[in-house]
């Protein structure tokens, strides 16, 4: 694939050595050297949503990841599912993104890895629809049972969740 842009990647949880990291990275190693992807490492940054501060000076951790929305071609969303549903600073993130309409016609690719997902992939559909984010048919990707496919070390050992890792992540990149 020729494609060059930018890509941002967001986790849905919090902790570095996520399996959800893991999966973010492994995509990463999948498009070519002159594709930016970039995972956002800033999440736990962004203040609780506070309509009130919803505004033209937004929290800065608010307003520098709108600007780097802004500027790429296409985000990958990769989550847990938490207490069945998605996890709070996620949902927490794309609450702050509703009056900016940075997601707008934004191509999403998005992957839920957890021990089920199935509520949180659910949910998460729903609110991208919400935002009018573009998210991809056939760059969706639910996977239940997560630990069982990945060794201690992130690596993914799984042929069948690898090929459609694969799979996602060819779809992603030739629609955006």
């Amino acid at each position: 694939m020729n494609y060059k842009g930018n890509i941002l990647a967001i986790s849905g949880s919090l902790r570095t050595g996520s399996s959800n990291h893991n999966i973010l990275r492994f995509l990463g190693g999948l498009v070519s050297s002159e594709v930016h992807y970039t995972i956002y490492e800033r999440l736990a940054d962004i203040p609780p949503f506070d309509p009130g501060l919803d505004h033209e000076h937004p929290p800065t951790a608010v307003l520098e990841l709108r600007e780097l929305m802004k500027d790429v071609s296409g985000i990958i969303i990769c989550t847990p599912e938490y207490a069945f549903g998605v996890p709070g600073q996620l949902k927490n993130m794309l609450d702050w993104m509703v009056s900016s309409g940075s997601l707008v016609d934004k191509p999403v690719a998005l992957v839920t890895a957890s021990s089920v997902g199935s509520h949180a992939h659910a949910a998460l559909l729903l609110t991208l629809g919400a935002l009018s984010a573009k998210v991809i048919d056939g760059a969706t990707l639910l996977i239940p049972f997560i630990r069982s496919k990945i060794d201690e070390n992130g690596n993914i050992t799984d042929q069948k969740t690898e090929k459609m890792l694969r799979d996602v992540i060819d779809v992603f990149l030739k629609e955006i």
